[in-house]
């Protein structure tokens, strides 16, 4: 399955959330009214009741959408996180927080978690001094993430980081805002993902697979 390129607000009208997929627009009153609206809908109706599947299935399309995850990325990080000790739940988002995509989100270099993705594909972000271009890469404790030299001239990461102060930056990283560093000071746990995912309903869905 292909990673999908459409519009993004389609993305989250359809899970009737804010899934953060388009930066700092998605702050916007503007943005919070349009998910009233289901995809193809001209005015704001009730949803109809979903079946128990479709509810189960809706929770895993929102968190693989909130990480921009293809159907095949986001199984595979399902059965790493499953065969983990521990709570399959709890590790699945631990692990998703961890990829170096997402650590360059939350620190702040980009306001997406797309815009994320493609600078690590493009070379432009390093992790403990060396290039690193795969976004799926697992951050450790204590690695420092930057933003590579040439890199810092960037326009989209001069603006993200002027309006980091609006997101924040989660308290397992340290950001060094001008340098254009990060520290990871701990490990991510369930607990440091702020949006409502029910994670049992997603490991219910493949459990019934």
């Amino acid at each position: 399955m292909a990673r999908y390129t459409g519009p993004t607000t389609k993305l989250s009208r359809r899970e009737g959330q804010e899934l953060f997929l388009k930066g700092d627009r998605s702050y916007t009153d503007k943005a919070a009214r349009r998910l009233t609206i289901l995809p193809g809908q001209s005015q704001a109706k009730y949803r109809q009741k979903s079946s128990e599947y479709a509810i189960r299935l809706r929770e895993k399309q929102k968190l693989k959408r909130i990480f921009g995850l293809t159907e095949k990325q986001f199984r595979i990080n399902f059965t790493k996180s499953n065969n983990q000790p521990g709570v399959t739940g709890d590790n699945l988002i631990a692990n998703l927080e961890r990829r170096l995509d997402n650590a360059v989100y939350r620190l702040g270099f980009l306001s997406s978690r797309s815009e994320a993705r493609q600078f690590v594909n493009h070379g432009h972000i390093l992790v403990n001094g060396k290039k690193v271009d795969i976004p799926s890469y697992l951050i450790s404790l204590d690695d420092i993430i930057e933003v590579r030299e040439k890199s810092k001239e960037s326009k989209r990461i001069k603006e993200s980081i002027e309006s980091v102060a609006r997101r924040g930056v989660v308290d397992w990283l340290e950001l060094d805002s001008e340098k254009l560093t990060g520290k990871v000071k701990r490990l991510p746990t369930r607990e440091d993902f702020k949006l409502p995912i029910d994670e049992q309903l997603i490991i219910e869905f493949y459990s019934k697979l």
